[in-house]
């Protein structure tokens, strides 16, 4: 069979990992989740027991969570290198220096701004701090991706990567949270319009909002999430 990506909506970090697959142009199916509702569901802890996507059904019916191990199972058979590079070259070893940190300090930098957003009940002298603290951490994150940025229209020079696709899940969130204007970091901004207009992203972001676009035919349907967890979930011990 081919791998599912079970991804989140609305917003989802996962939206990026989809383009990772167009770009990559082997067969895959997608599983859409409701992070507000689905995903918190306890049925879903047999898919992720931490209730977080994205997550990676493999043919062989096992699942993979956290985007690092589902990046490093894509560049693993990835043999054409259309989204990564030789394992130990200098490129591959950028590649996952900045996948490491995209995925972790950067990303991690917006978790006071979502919880503000999704606390219950209520609590506004407590959002409101968490809001000044999340958006002191998302300028500082930003501050330190753009002063790795190199002159290439790409985070690994002239080809794209697993490291733009991680990041352009993730970046948008910025204008989500109104932190500041992109154009702050002119090499980001510069960046994510470059990403923003590749195919692939236009189809993954049309695939996050309900809509049905014209791939690069790798794309081969969606599978529902029920049928995911009774086929592949996994039970405690």
């Amino acid at each position: 069979m081919e791998p599912i990506l079970v991804y989140g909506h609305p917003a989802g970090s996962s939206m990026g990992l989809i383009a990772a697959f167009e770009w990559l142009g082997q067969p895959y199916r997608l599983c859409r989740v409701d992070m507000l509702g689905e995903m918190r569901q306890p049925g879903y802890a047999r898919i992720n027991a931490r209730h977080e996507t994205p997550a990676l059904i493999t043919p062989a019916g096992r699942p993979v969570t956290e985007t690092m191990a589902i990046a490093a199972w894509l560049a693993a058979r990835d043999g054409d290198h259309r989204i990564s590079y030789a394992a130990e070259s200098a490129e591959a070893d950028r590649m996952w220096q900045l996948l490491g940190f995209i995925n972790t300090g950067f990303t991690g930098a917006f978790s006071p701004l979502w919880a503000a957003l999704e606390m219950e009940p209520p609590n506004p002298i407590l959002q409101e701090n968490l809001r000044i603290w999340g958006r002191r951490s998302v300028i500082e994150r930003h501050d330190k991706l753009e002063a790795t940025i190199g002159d290439g229209p790409y985070l690994i020079g002239e080809n794209l990567s697993l490291a733009d696709a991680v990041l352009i899940g993730v970046a948008r969130w910025l204008d989500f949270h109104e932190v500041a204007d992109a154009g702050r970091w002119p090499k980001l901004a510069a960046l994510r319009r470059r990403l923003e207009a590749d195919p692939a992203v236009m189809f993954a972001l049309a695939i996050e909002n309900g809509e049905t676009p014209a791939g690069s035919g790798s794309f081969k349907g969606h599978v529902a999430l029920a049928d995911v967890i009774e086929r592949y979930g996994q039970t405690a011990a």
